[in-house]
């Protein structure tokens, strides 16, 4: 097992070499291999090795990077040249691809080692990491329960010590939720933050990747390696990226808003209950505690799957077996053709999502729904403009409950698009929000807390749960 806490323990075994950078990511590959059955890894970068060989001998002449020797696996929705890209999707089992996402090529530059590609929901839509081509991820905690979705093969890597931190992308929670699930920390930035280049899209308007780590540290270093503008992105913001990983001192008292809408019916009272005490113990290092009120949340669920499924339709169009992916053989015309080859290349939930939204997009329903729901998010964002004239940060629980068991809501959609109710708000607003994980249940399951900043404030973010962090280690 790992003996560092972070990469910056890490990094200093290995310049005083104590730590052998080969050996390790040997360690690694050979815990994969063990550990075969969490499924968190659709591939395996067995050339891990030679390139730590190179790494380390930048290590030991001075000449390395911020992220040297931190190994690091990538959601399979993240391009890398000329290793696979298939998005957990039968649709693109053959595809490999011919450039390398900006938020990757960042990590590598950084002398980053890419040990893999984790499994995810196909096409980063679910939340159990369910729907995957490759089969569902088991959570390391509790092999019988989900890892959450979509980034769960992420989740689980880091938290089966598979790897030193993880990628993954956010779209509604799913970087937040796997977290929860899994006991990690993971982060969602702001809209515009890292650039998308590069990120297979599922909803274009949603989409955000970031990091999972076992460290606050290593998140704030890995989110000050991949942010930034990018020419290559038209969504990317030119905003300036402070030093997430040194934090100034606060000059004010926090002030934390509580929303009551996010503490009412359906939060399992084990999750709430520590919820309230970590509140209880913000109050004792003077911490302002502050009722806010979120009024459009309670409709921050039905117009997230009205506007992500309208984006999927559209973006998901492309897959139609002319250009690349995979094709139907047995096609008789054309429209035969496109036919068979999304009947057979996507999955029952790909599929839902696609027809969800080439409805709400349709003549005669475009204004009852897409457009309304446009208005809802408008509301949405709103609220959180509101309070954050107010308070720092909000605070929440991450999911209304903790990790549930394989099958157990995979028959039920709606009942699985519930998961998300804590965590697609920040999505619809474009505000960061990061998991904390905060202790267990009686069955010992992690329990996560949800913590989000205004857009961009993710430096206020990280400091705010830097505070809870510290508050935790001291029990």
């Amino acid at each position: 097992m790992q003996s560092y806490n972070n990469h910056r323990e890490k990094l200093t075994l290995l310049k005083e070499k104590k730590l052998s950078l080969t050996e390790n990511a040997a360690f690694y590959l050979d815990r994969i291999s063990e550990h075969k059955d969490i499924n968190a890894f659709n591939f395996v970068f067995e050339d891990s090795v030679e390139i730590a060989a190179n790494i380390e001998k930048k290590i030991h002449s001075g000449n390395h990077g911020r992220l040297a020797g931190m190994i690091i696996a990538v959601k399979d929705v993240l391009a890398i040249k000329d290793k696979p890209l298939t998005c957990s999707s039968k649709i693109l089992r053959n595809f490999n691809s011919i450039f390398t996402a900006t938020a990757v090529e960042k990590l590598i530059q950084e002398d980053a080692i890419i040990i893999g590609k984790t499994n995810c929901d196909e096409f980063a839509m679910g939340s159990s990491n369910e729907n995957s081509a490759f089969g569902s991820v088991l959570n390391p905690i509790d092999k019988t329960k989900v890892p959450g979705g979509s980034s769960g093969g992420s989740a689980a890597a880091v938290a089966a010590y598979l790897c030193d931190a993880s990628i993954g992308t956010d779209t509604g929670g799913s970087i937040r939720q796997p977290a929860a699930f899994c006991g990690l920390f993971g982060l969602k930035p702001s809209y515009g933050r890292v650039s998308r280049y590069g990120l297979t899209a599922f909803a274009s308007s949603f989409d955000t990747i970031g990091p999972f780590a076992n460290s606050l540290e290593d998140i704030a270093l890995i989110l000050s390696v991949i942010s930034g503008f990018d020419e290559k992105d038209s969504t990317s913001a030119r905003i300036e990226v402070p030093d997430f990983v040194t934090q100034p001192d606060r000059e004010k008292k926090l002030k934390v808003g509580i929303p009551s809408e996010y503490f009412g019916d359906g939060l399992n009272p084990e999750v709430k209950n520590r919820v309230l005490e970590v509140i209880e113990k913000l109050k004792n290092v003077e911490a302002e505690i502050i009722d806010i009120h979120l009024p459009h949340n309670q409709f921050a669920i039905a117009a997230y799957y009205i506007l992500t499924t309208a984006e999927a339709s559209s973006n998901l169009a492309r897959y139609d077996g002319v250009r690349y992916s995979y094709r139907s053989k047995d096609s008789a015309n054309l429209n035969d053709l496109y036919t068979k080859t999304r009947h057979d290349g996507f999955g029952d939930e790909v599929k839902r999502r696609i027809m969800l939204g080439t409805y709400v997009l349709s003549s005669g329903y475009y204004d009852a729904y897409y457009l309304k729901a446009q208005k809802v998010r408008r509301l949405i964002k709103s609220d959180f403009d509101k309070a954050f004239s107010i308070v720092d940060v909000v605070l929440t629980p991450t999911s209304p409950f903790t990790a549930f068991s394989i099958g157990e809501k995979k028959d039920d959609p709606l009942e699985m698009y519930l998961s998300d109710i804590y965590t697609t708000s920040a999505n619809l607003a474009g505000i960061p929000g990061i998991n904390i994980p905060i202790g267990y249940d009686l069955k010992g399951l992690p329990i996560g807390l949800q913590l989000m900043a205004n857009q961009f404030e993710e430096q206020k973010l990280l400091q705010s749960a830097s505070l809870i962090d510290n508050l935790l280690k001291q029990e």
